[in-house]
């Protein structure tokens, strides 16, 4: 999902090797608690996820900030902002970050699919969904964006058949995506709800 790594400050690398590390470890758990299941970087959770909500290190933000300040054409630190903030499930924040690096790189399907994903958890479907088509624009197959469409479709809009199509385009044009059972559920629910 970040695929940005230049540090904002002369000792973020510590930070980051220690944020890697940890996160690491909880990836492995997180992957054997759940059957082996890769990591699923920019996917709607189907359900509410019960965790803390995790901090912002302000000195961090503020490095990006004023980078952007100097260089309003810095896509790594318009990416690291929104990354940080998103992380950090501050989703109206992350957006303008986001949008900013998007309009500096209008291929990044990441940096669009977690612009829509952000503006889903704001409150904002139709503008996610819109979001979504401009990443489907770059990569039609993306699994994730595929995924989330579903999701914003059947829970945002109640549009069932819309989300059972995006789900079996997912399914078609990703055969091995790794979490099919979970999609093919959700498909017979919203066959049901339709």
């Amino acid at each position: 999902m970040h695929e940005y790594d230049e540090p904002p400050t002369k000792y973020a690398w510590i930070v980051y090797t220690i944020a890697a590390g940890v996160a690491g470890l909880l990836a492995g758990y997180v992957i054997a608690a759940q059957g082996g299941r890769g990591p699923v970087t920019t996917a709607i959770p189907t359900a509410p996820v019960a965790a803390a909500t995790p901090v912002v290190d302000d000195s961090e933000l503020r490095a990006y900030r004023d980078i952007l300040t100097r260089d309003p054409k810095n896509l790594t630190a318009a990416v690291k902002a929104g990354n940080l903030l998103y992380d950090a499930q501050r989703y109206p924040e992350a957006i303008s970050f986001y949008q900013q690096a998007f309009a500096l790189n209008p291929r990044d399907i990441n940096v669009s699919t977690d612009l829509g994903t952000a503006l889903w958890y704001a409150g904002r479907p139709d503008e996610a969904l819109a979001q979504y088509e401009k990443s489907l624009a770059i990569e039609p197959a993306h699994a994730q964006t595929l995924f989330n469409v579903g999701i914003v479709r059947a829970d945002g809009k109640h549009d069932y058949p819309g989300a059972i199509a995006a789900w079996d385009n997912l399914l078609k044009s990703n055969p091995t995506y790794p979490d099919v059972a979970k999609v093919r559920s959700l498909m017979a629910e919203a066959r049901g709800k339709s």
